[in-house]
């Protein structure tokens, strides 16, 4: 029998891992993916998102996504800067919502939302972007409104001349 205890440790071990979040990249594999960095007083913290830039990407959002990486998120792009309110309907998972101004600057975030809820929750403003994260994480890394993000997929209306804002096609980045 304690010849058999190492075998039983290891397809135990197979078993666990076989579940855990390292197969998140495969939850949304028709969405564009990119890399968004936000500057912190705690450092640079970077995070692998999918980018939902259309109406039924950002509907959809992370409803129905039981486990999410604390390295991953969902970016939602805007064509305009405009007051944005978002709930967390069929949302398994407190996450933390980070409202971002066309200058690419967190305006607010909403931490730890309450899964399920219908309860609006609003931009301190017009923002452009809206970064989605596991619940707790904005707290974890320190962040806070004014803080920079840099955001591969989106011009900010920092980044461009004088007119209309629109954001660039989504990029994809290999995670």
């Amino acid at each position: 029998m304690r010849r058999l205890a190492p075998h039983f440790a290891c397809a135990a071990l197979v078993a666990a891992c076989a579940s855990t979040p390292a197969q998140a990249p495969a939850l949304f594999p028709s969405l564009p993916q990119g890399r968004v960095q936000v500057t912190t007083a705690s450092g640079v913290h970077e995070f692998g998102v999918w980018i939902a830039a259309d109406d039924a990407s950002r509907e959809r959002g992370l409803m129905h996504v039981r486990e999410l990486p604390r390295d991953r998120g969902m970016l939602f792009v805007f064509q305009q800067p405009q007051p944005l309110a978002f709930w967390m309907k069929n949302t398994h998972l407190s996450l933390d919502i980070v409202f971002i101004g066309a200058a690419g600057r967190v305006l607010n975030v909403a931490s730890d939302t309450r899964p399920y809820s219908l309860e609006p929750i609003r931009s301190d403003g017009d923002a452009i972007a809206v970064l989605e994260v596991l619940g707790g994480t904005a707290r974890s890394i320190g962040l806070r409104p004014g803080d920079p993000l840099t955001l591969p997929t989106l011009q900010t209306t920092g980044d461009l001349p004088p007119g209309p804002v629109q954001a660039r096609p989504a990029a994809i980045a290999s995670n």
